[in-house]
């Protein structure tokens, strides 16, 4: 049976990627111009670990869970800022310049980004053929940023990190943007499951031509179309007020029909 909720595929995701070079480039920095073993070389390398594991984590988590593929998704946000943060205080700190969004070097890495695409050799159009590394794409990929994370300067480097957290940044703010979208139309998990499920007892009695509409329970399990739009009705679980955690249908038209029935 194909699962309802395919899952796996955040290795593709340009936020993972994107943020694996983040964690990489963060523990040669800190392993080369911080103190190995004072406190915010350790912030530091968790926080860009954090960015890049949260995003798989709720990834697979989302097969399963709406709500936790969008809180950890939120979390692995919330960890890139964190390190945005670490790496502008240490430009200050140290008297170091902070490149402006316009500067030719913060374009050059930037542009960086595109060239990854056109030459990705992870990007296999054939999902069965194993035989390419795991880790090849992203070996390649930090081949091409490693004139800017092994730079010599500690300023060219964080920087360089720096034009890689705004990406992710970015990237990671489109993502939540369309989980909550897909959300909105689609509903979670348990909504997509019980459609699913009065959408098999329909199509299973309908193939015995066993269905009487004169059945209360039939009707009860056949999905009603709006009465407002004529769209489908899905099932929907209230998240507020004082009907929370009970089912209703909801128009698949939503938000621009509004119209609910009683399940």
């Amino acid at each position: 049976m194909k699962k309802l909720r395919p899952t796996g595929g955040y290795r593709k995701l340009a936020s993972f990627q994107t943020t694996t070079l983040i964690y990489d480039a963060t523990v040669a920095f800190c392993k080369k111009f911080i103190d190995p073993y004072s406190r915010t070389t350790d912030q530091m390398v968790q926080a860009a670990r954090s960015g890049r594991q949260n995003i798989a984590e709720g990834n697979r988590a989302g097969s399963t869970s709406t709500h936790s593929e969008l809180k950890l998704t939120n979390v692995a946000r919330a960890s890139q800022e964190e390190l945005l943060l670490d790496f502008e205080d240490s430009l200050r700190q140290h008297n170091l310049p902070l490149w402006p969004k316009d500067a030719p070097e913060a374009s050059q890495v930037r542009a960086l980004a595109h060239q990854c695409q056109k030459q990705d050799p992870s990007d296999r159009t054939d999902p069965s053929d194993l035989t390419l590394p795991t880790d090849q794409g992203d070996r390649a990929r930090y081949a091409l940023y490693r004139p800017w994370l092994e730079h010599e300067d500690p300023d060219t480097r964080a920087n360089a990190i720096i034009c890689l957290i705004h990406q992710a940044n970015y990237l990671l703010d489109q993502q939540l943007i369309a989980m909550e979208q897909a959300f909105v139309e689609g509903g979670g998990y348990r909504e997509t499951l019980a459609t699913a499920r009065i959408a098999k007892r329909n199509q299973d009695r309908k193939n015995q031509d066993q269905t009487d509409p004169t059945n209360p329970s039939d009707q009860k399990e056949s999905a009603p179309h709006c009465q407002a739009c004529g769209k489908p009705m899905a099932i929907r679980t209230a998240k507020t007020g004082p009907n929370q955690g009970s089912q209703f249908w909801g128009c698949t038209g939503y938000p621009d029909c509004k119209q609910t029935l009683p399940v």
